[in-house]
């Protein structure tokens, strides 16, 4: 009776934790990126990003004390991280249907409930060799949230690829995999939250698949593209996520208190609680992984800092959302099966979804190889060919 009655109490006080947790003040902001361009005038390159904030509320308007945008320069080759470029930073918004330069004084700006504000950041570079040198720019932005919840420190980064709006040559590895199966890994650049899923998947494969051709992408880039991925600074860690990440192996991604929390925020304590002491019972008669069974794919698809290549690797890395619908879209196109696909190099092949389930006995024996590499070789998009 005793242990039923401290049963009910555990359970009812982290029901209670939880929804705490759902409904204590938060900030409903979101920085959106909208696109961008590069010129050339008066002899500079010139970048145009645009950007919005939203405030979801309903009822509440939130405040912008301050926002501030640094760039990091990388070289195509190895992603090199460059310094000592030279640039002009100006930063606009969009007021009563007209822009307005802030000469880079950001005011505190109040965003209304149910309303959103445009930004615009331009950026001119003096240096003659910036072309040459630098492929990506990474932009970080920093800001303040001020409001009914008190302040928040937020920070939101987008990859510029400085020639994305370039054709290329498409380079292809052929990896043979078995008697009956090859691989084609499609090299790519490095993708980021300005570059449509599909239409990217789609533009990567023109001309190279053929009839009966299976499809795959990694689940990280298809996240990344669709900008899910989180600052670590945007998680407010509780006690719940310090002591919960103790339980796990110090490898996986919820063995931190930043990775934890963000599977908190989606799926509650009650539910990992009770998921870790199912699991523990269920290890002692030799039967593993059940945690992940009863949590789901929200957690075993979080990558942690350093899980990803650079500069994703100061990010934490979601699932990808409409896996099912992504491969249909890219299937009625391409006209060949396409898949989604989790894979590491112990071996381990998840198939997150698939346009034709037929095909993922298929894939799961002929992607144990990791075709597609670790992520630094930059080949996400990976073709199973039949040999002929």
């Amino acid at each position: 009776m005793i242990l039923i009655n401290i049963f009910l109490v555990l359970l009812i006080f982290l029901i209670i934790s939880d929804l705490y947790i759902k409904n204590s003040p938060k900030s409903k902001l979101n920085l959106v990126p909208i696109n961008y361009k590069i010129k050339k005038k008066d002899g500079l390159n010139e970048l145009i990003i645009d950007l919005k904030i939203t405030n979801k509320s309903k009822t509440k308007e939130t405040m912008v004390s301050n926002i501030n945008f640094e760039l990091d320069c990388f070289k195509s080759k190895g992603n090199e991280y460059c310094q000592n470029f030279n640039y002009q930073q100006d930063i606009y918004i969009y007021e009563n249907n007209k822009i307005k330069n802030l000469n880079n004084y950001w005011p505190t700006t109040i965003i209304k409930s149910n309303s959103e504000l445009f930004v615009r950041i331009i950026y001119k570079f003096s240096n003659d060799n910036f072309r040459k040198k630098i492929k990506y720019l990474w932009l970080k932005i920093c800001w303040e949230n001020y409001g009914h919840f008190g302040i928040s420190n937020n920070k939101d980064c987008f990859l510029i690829n400085l020639d994305g709006q370039k054709q290329r040559p498409k380079e292809v590895f052929e990896i043979p995999i078995n008697n009956k199966y090859k691989a084609l890994a499609i090299k790519t650049d490095l993708l980021g939250c300005f570059d449509n899923p599909v239409n990217t998947v789609i533009e990567y494969c023109k001309g190279i698949i053929e009839e009966n051709d299976i499809l795959t992408i990694g689940e990280s880039p298809l996240a990344i593209m669709q900008n899910r991925y989180i600052s670590p600074q945007n998680l407010k860690y509780s006690l719940f996520s310090k002591a919960l990440c103790y339980f796990f192996h110090p490898t996986s991604s919820l063995a931190t208190a930043c990775g934890m929390q963000l599977l908190i925020n989606r799926i509650g304590v009650t539910r990992i609680t009770f998921a870790l002491f199912v699991g523990y019972l269920f290890k002692l008669v030799g039967i593993k992984g059940m945690f992940y069974r009863l949590t789901g794919s929200e957690s075993s698809l979080i990558d942690d800092i350093s899980g990803t290549v650079t500069p994703y690797d100061k990010s934490i890395v979601m699932g990808p959302l409409n896996a099912d619908l992504f491969c249909k879209e890219v299937s009625n196109c391409l006209n060949i099966d396409v898949a989604v696909v989790d894979v590491n190099d112990l071996g381990g092949v998840k198939v997150l979804a698939s346009s034709n389930k037929t095909v993922n006995k298929i894939l799961k024996r002929n992607l144990i190889s990791n075709p597609a590499g670790n992520g630094d070789e930059k080949t996400p998009i990976v073709l199973i060919r039949e040999k002929k």
